[in-house]
């Protein structure tokens, strides 16, 4: 039986067809490549197995072995609602435990599912029997997620936490990201910028919400909720005559779409009463780009790399269960697309 060649700079360097100085400046992080080359060193050098020294270090630190000796399970619990971050971050946990020679699986909640009939469907879908449970975001009803966190097992909360919750949880900033979205437009001259998106039904969307009505006071501007579209979205054509109304009503220089699946109905419905960016500009929270729409500008939300940090909080869990609970906000930065210019006299 052949002997499997160790993985080393020079034959990472090799493959890549650069230099070993440049493989190692991108894995330590430090300047002097493109972050498309930084990106792809790094894969390359996961999926070969490679660690660094400070790596090896780290995994010795948190007592998790390099080398797992036995390939472990783990389920992603969600529901229809959470189903538009499954392909990210279903990319970043199997990533990160690709590394490790162990499978994450996907268990869908079925929408028909009664509290009391709860503990036989984890039975039946041996949730229990898992090393690990992951939780996603948007799970609902309420109950759902409080069962969930009820589970006698590893667990790690792909959200915002609700208060007193004992579970490690890791999310991409929304906060921060709303944030960003309105210093953003700030610097551009923006002062009447209109929220759009439903701001009750879910943690993270309260957050968004508070983030923007935040940022706008420390720009000098007062948000009066009425002259937002903030209701919860029913029925298109209803929700978006609100809209319209609310954008004519407020006449705003900038848009910040805040939810995803709101963006591309939103966008249509406003590019038809005023020129976008021309006449008025538009921030969207999509998750990714969409080929249904213009490249729009919008904040960085992290969910692949949110799953991958995920899975390396799983395996620290695992190995250390007595430490504090923590949460791990990844915090964005902004994309610049095509939907966002100054403001204009009118």
């Amino acid at each position: 039986m052949p002997i499997k060649k160790s993985v080393t700079l020079q034959s990472l360097a090799d493959e890549l067809g650069v230099t070993i100085q440049t493989v190692s400046k991108a894995l330590r992080g430090h300047p002097g490549m493109s972050e498309e080359t930084r990106r792809l060193i790094w894969q390359t050098a996961n999926e070969r197995g490679y660690r660094t020294k400070e790596q090896l270090r780290q995994l010795e630190q948190d007592r998790i072995p390099p080398y797992p000796v036995f390939q472990r399970r783990f389920v992603l619990v969600q529901t229809e609602q959470s189903l538009g971050f499954h392909r990210l971050l279903m990319q970043g946990l199997q990533e990160r435990f690709a590394e490790f020679g162990h499978r994450i699986m996907p268990v869908l909640l079925p929408p028909s599912l009664q509290p009391s009939g709860f503990a036989a469907w984890v039975e039946a879908q041996s949730i229990l029997y898992a090393d690990g449970i992951f939780i996603a975001p948007r799970v609902t009803p309420d109950w759902f997620e409080e069962r969930l966190l009820q589970l006698d097992a590893p667990r790690i909360l792909l959200n915002f936490p609700p208060p007193e919750a004992k579970v490690d949880s890791v999310v991409w900033d929304v906060y921060e990201a709303m944030y960003v979205c309105v210093r953003t437009l700030h610097r551009k001259g923006h002062r009447n910028i209109m929220y759009v998106g439903d701001i009750r039904s879910q943690r993270g969307f309260i957050l968004r919400w508070q983030a923007f009505t935040e940022a706008m006071r420390e720009i000098g501007e007062e948000v009066r909720m009425e002259l937002h579209a903030v209701g919860e979205r029913q029925s298109d054509e209803p929700w978006l005559a609100a809209v319209e109304q609310k954008f004519r009503q407020l006449q705003p220089t900038a848009v910040i779409c805040g939810i995803d699946e709101d963006v591309a109905p939103v966008y249509y419905r406003l590019q038809s009463i005023a020129a976008i960016p021309r006449q008025c500009s538009f921030v969207a929270f999509l998750n990714e780009p969409s080929p249904m729409l213009p490249l729009m500008d919008r904040p960085s939300l992290l969910i692949r790399e949110a799953g991958y940090r995920a899975a390396d909080r799983m395996l620290w869990r695992i190995a250390n269960p007595q430490q504090p609970y923590e949460h791990i906000r990844l915090r964005a930065g902004f994309q610049p697309g095509n939907t966002v210019n100054g403001p204009q006299l009118r």
